[in-house]
């Protein structure tokens, strides 16, 4: 009998020791005691470290319906614990599947089969898959190429041959909404050995999924972030699709960044790694400036078509015009946009408006004394949805609008704001022959639901769509020849450091949804025409954008020229938050001072921009560092003095997409 290191399923940042078989290895996951209950856990290791004072407890047995995890994956594990300062137990949990393994046949295929195609790459494509190709070792590319430029057709290609090798690969996307077609155009080109996970799958589905990747039945998974935990065997490429996309980072519990915990998977695995964008973060770029990651260029798009025209509209004029035109046109549809709605559906072509906001209007108001429906929970306006119906879009409180303000019994609530259902019951009254969708988390809350609306836009069944991002990015349609961007200051306006990157980036994708396959055009509305991320995704120039923007990110001293770390607190009090944070951002700043600390600093705490929300008081403190070894000691610190903390909840997110 050993002593063995164990990684418990548990909220603890330390292993456990337990006596078990001299034969086990390190990977087997293990039933054993813990507490009062039993729980599992995975070896990671002998402990030759035994305390002749400790009555060990023994392991239970071997669990049999986990399969071993390999060396480079439970290094991996520990670097994310690490970095991310998360139990390695609970991070281990997830590379396992929902449901014990059913049987041991084949799983249901999810998807009708394909034959397989070949598609000749052109000379730019061919030269930039052998590049990459060459690597037998870790090593990190940058495919950036303009919309439309064929980067999957170099993802399928270099599957194909690793395939060949009888090397297995992982795909990730960022969003359920890419998946359909991305999944439907990978079965083309390679046959019967796709599988895929994510969220929407029932928990059965992703059982069998995940084992078909994990017996090697399938030589290809694709998937949203989770996937990236399946321990896929011979992996031999891991490939990030729009990896810029804000959906690769967790915002619960674990707040890991899938596309930088691949890279590092990669790196243990000692495979290459794709990241492939038409507008690449600030992040990446300046890695592949550095040299750390190999940068690939796909000047133009596959199909030969130009990139569409950008026109952008004022809407500060557009108003004064409408005034002195006395139009009948929705406040929101400028007449530049709606001629070209008119002309595109006239045409036979597809159009599709793009605002980042559901529901009727963000904000109801009285027109008398100025009362606004909120929510009790939360420090947010309700969102109108339908006539009446009010939404809070945090925790799902609910209400419904009176004819008469609730408050001062006199005035008329009136709704305030732009969403995806008033556009679209506008666009209805406009042109009352064509068919129109809408696509927001209200109306696509499904597979089904987005699978049905994909091919009812590839069939042509579709005139004009009205969306959230989930229409920004990835997707193809044949017909689609306009876009236009309802109102673009709702990107602009978001009080974060990232704002600027995140709207140039949201506006290049939608814009290079129009015109794949027929001229397009783009037309974006808006009062701030002026705006750098406007002018430069006007013109398609992700060079002069990344350029600017990263002066003023070094000036700020913001990423990519130092690492963060928010530290978010959070209680049902706001007094006693406030000073416990104020407590520890103190005993920070004077271990700073203690261990001569010169490249770290600490801002706040500061109210969130969102102070409350489902009851809770939050405040933010935010570290940041141009010194790995200081951040992370900082934040050891805030673990070890948040420990015996219960009434305050304290979480640490490293490299925070975002600051609300």
């Amino acid at each position: 009998m050993n002593l063995w290191k164990i990684a418990v399923d548990a909220p603890l940042h330390q292993t456990f020791s337990y006596i078990g078989p001299a034969d086990l290895t390190a990977g087997t996951s293990v039933k054993i005691p813990f507490g009062k209950r039993i729980s599992t856990g995975v070896v990671m290791g002998d402990d030759p470290k035994r305390d002749t004072e400790i009555d060990y407890k023994s392991i239970i047995e071997t669990d049999v319906d986990r399969p071993q995890l390999s060396p480079p994956l439970l290094e991996w594990a520990e670097w994310m614990s690490k970095y991310y300062h998360y139990p390695v137990g609970e991070i281990l949990s997830l590379f396992f599947p929902p449901l014990k393994r059913k049987g041991r046949n084949p799983p249901r295929d999810l998807f009708e089969k394909l034959s397989q195609q070949v598609v000749v790459l052109n000379s730019e494509q061919q030269k930039i898959s052998n590049a990459i190709l060459q690597s037998h070792d870790f090593s990190s590319h940058l495919l950036w190429g303009v919309t439309g430029s064929g980067k999957t057709e170099v993802y399928i290609d270099l599957i194909r041959k690793l395939i060949d090798q009888n090397k297995n690969a992982l795909v990730l996307v960022p969003e359920i909404a890419l998946t359909p077609q991305l999944v439907t155009r990978f079965r083309k080109r390679l046959g019967e050995v796709v599988a895929v996970l994510h969220s929407h799958l029932t928990d059965r589905e992703r059982t069998d999924q995940w084992w078909s990747v994990a017996n090697g039945e399938k030589k290809v998974l694709i998937g949203a972030r989770s996937a990236l935990f399946c321990p896929i065997p011979n992996l031999g490429l891991i490939v990030i699709d729009e990896e810029h996309d804000g959906s690769y980072k967790q915002e619960e519990t674990f707040k890991y960044n899938a596309r930088d915990a691949a890279v590092m998977r990669a790196f243990y695995e000692k495979i290459p790694i794709v990241l492939g964008s038409a507008t690449p973060s600030l992040e990446t770029w300046k890695n592949a400036e550095e040299g750390k990651y190999q940068m690939h260029v796909l000047k133009s798009r596959a199909s030969d078509m130009i990139l569409p025209s950008v026109e952008i509209v004022d809407l500060t004029e557009e108003k004064t015009k409408k005034k002195e035109d006395a139009s009948t046109l929705p406040f929101w549809l400028s007449h530049k946009l709606f001629e070209a709605l008119e002309e595109n559906y006239k045409k036979g072509f597809q159009s599709a408006l793009f605002i980042n906001r559901r529901g009727v209007a963000q904000t109801v108001l009285c027109d008398s004394c100025g009362y606004i429906y909120t929510c009790p929970n939360c420090d947010i306006s309700l969102t109108l949805h339908g006539t009446s119906h009010l939404v809070c879009h945090y925790c799902d409180y609910s209400d419904s609008m009176s004819k008469q303000c609730p408050d001062c019994r006199e005035g008329e609530p009136k709704p305030v704001g732009i969403g995806t259902e008033r556009v679209e019951d506008d666009l209805h009254k406009l042109f009352p022959s064509a068919r129109i969708a809408r696509v927001d988390r209200d109306e696509v809350d499904s597979r089904e639901s987005m699978e049905s609306f994909v091919g009812k836009m590839e069939n042509h069944e579709i005139d004009i769509v009205v969306g959230t991002q989930m229409i920004a990015k990835g997707l193809d349609f044949p017909k689609l020849t306009l876009v236009g961007v309802v109102l673009a200051d709702v990107a602009l306006s978001v009080p974060d450091f990232r704002a600027a990157e995140r709207a140039f980036q949201l506006l290049t994708q939608v814009s290079g949804r129009a015109g794949r396959h027929y001229q397009g055009q783009v037309i974006i509305q808006t009062y701030r025409q002026d705006h750098p991320s406007l002018i430069f995704s006007q013109h398609h120039d992700v060079r002069g954008f990344v350029t600017q923007e990263l002066i003023h990110r070094k000036e700020l001293f913001y990423p990519p020229y130092s690492k963060i770390a928010c530290v978010r607190f959070s209680s049902l009090k706001q007094s006693s938050c406030h000073q416990y944070a104020l407590d520890i951002s103190h005993a920070l700043r004077s271990y700073i001072d203690q261990e001569h600390f010169e490249k770290s600093q600490i801002l706040g705490p500061t109210p969130a921009p969102l102070v409350r929300i489902r009851n809770r008081y939050r405040y933010h403190l935010l570290l940041k560092s141009s010194s790995q070894f200081e951040l992370h000691r900082l934040l050891q610190l805030v673990l070890h003095l948040s420990k015996k903390e219960r009434q305050i909840k304290v979480q640490i997110d490293v490299d925070p997409y975002t600051l609300m």
